[in-house]
Parts: C-alpha cells; sequence; structure tokens
C-alpha cells in the first residue's frame, strides 16, 4: 500500500501576469521614464525657469535621475508593479513641487499650468496602470502536475479484472478465400 500523497497544490511566486495591453502600457510608462528623466537630466535649469523657479534646477535634476532609475526598473524587471507605483510617488512629489507656481509670478502661471495639467494626465495614466498591474493574477511559479501515482485505470481496481476474461472464447479465424493461396 502506498502512503497517502497530498494533493498537487498551485504555488504562485510575486510576479504577476498581467494582460498584455496593461503590460504594453507599462512598457511606455518606462520608455517615457529614460526620455523625460534625460530631459530633466540635461535641461534642469531651463525647466525650472520656465516654471518660475530659478533655483530649483538641481532639484529638477535630481527629479530627472529619479525618472531614469524608474524606467531602468520598469524595462528591467520581470514585475514592473512596484515600479510604477513608485511613478505614482513621484507625480505626487512632482505636483507638490509645481503647486506653489501657481501663486508666484504670473509671467509664468500659465506655464506651471500647463505642467500642471501634463502632471495630472500622465498622473491618472500611473495610477490606472498601477492598479491594473497589482490587480492582475499571480503567475504559477512551478507547473502544476496532476498526481496519478494512486490510481490503476481500473475503474473497479485492478484485483476485479483477475480472472474476469476466463469464460471469453475468441472466434475462431478463417482465412478469406482470395487469400488461402498464400496461407
Amino acid at each position: 500500500m502506498r502512503p497517502e500523497v497530498p494533493p498537487a497544490r498551485l504555488s504562485s511566486d510575486r510576479r504577476r501576469r498581467p494582460d498584455p495591453a496593461t503590460r504594453q502600457v507599462a512598457q511606455g510608462l518606462g520608455w517615457f521614464s529614460l526620455a523625460l528623466g534625460i530631459t530633466e537630466l540635461t535641461c534642469g535649469d531651463a525647466i525650472a525657469r520656465r516654471l518660475g523657479m530659478p533655483r530649483a534646477g538641481a532639484l529638477v535634476r535630481a527629479y530627472g535621475v529619479r525618472e531614469i532609475v524608474q524606467g531602468a526598473g520598469i524595462l528591467g524587471s520581470h514585475d514592473p508593479t512596484p515600479w510604477i507605483w513608485a511613478r505614482v510617488a513621484g507625480d505626487v512629489l512632482d505636483v507638490a513641487t509645481v503647486l506653489p507656481g501657481l501663486t508666484g509670478d504670473p509671467r509664468h502661471r500659465a506655464n506651471t499650468g500647463i505642467a500642471l495639467g501634463a502632471l495630472a494626465g500622465v498622473g491618472v495614466i500611473d495610477v490606472l496602470c498601477a492598479q491594473a498591474l497589482s490587480d492582475a493574477p499571480l503567475a504559477p511559479s512551478e507547473r502544476v502536475r496532476a498526481d496519478y501515482r494512486s490510481r490503476s485505470g481500473f475503474p473497479k481496481g485492478i484485483d476485479a479484472t483477475r480472472g474476469a476474461a476466463r469464460d471469453v472464447r475468441p472466434p475462431e479465424f478463417t482465412t478469406p478465400e482470395g487469400l488461402r493461396a498464400w496461407a
């Protein structure tokens, strides 16, 4: 008699299995992060001046480094979920940094409004993508195999088959008329 075998279980790892559209949006956000980060890193002083914050060039460049790290994380990981949530947190930080520009110099309010609108639009996409990634089912970590070791393939058991065909007589086979010459 075989020992009792526990049923096969589906184990999952921490990687998510999002639908292809969500995965494409995440990849697009990764590339967007890289492009935005490079732009902020190389043009930080000009961006800060356009927003009416001339002394914030170093801060904009630091945000550029953050964007590059997030973009590389999104594009380089198997599960971009935490990196997209990091983008959401970065969006909140960006809005908090740009928002005081609305009460600042009137010459820069239009640029500040445009920047806030762009941040809000990208922030909505980030939140929707992060939520979709978080709601995606977990991927199975190993292939689940059914355990058939305790099954014989006989519904009544192997013992019921012993002697079951004892009374069966095969029919007499004769060679067909056309083949008798070769028999």
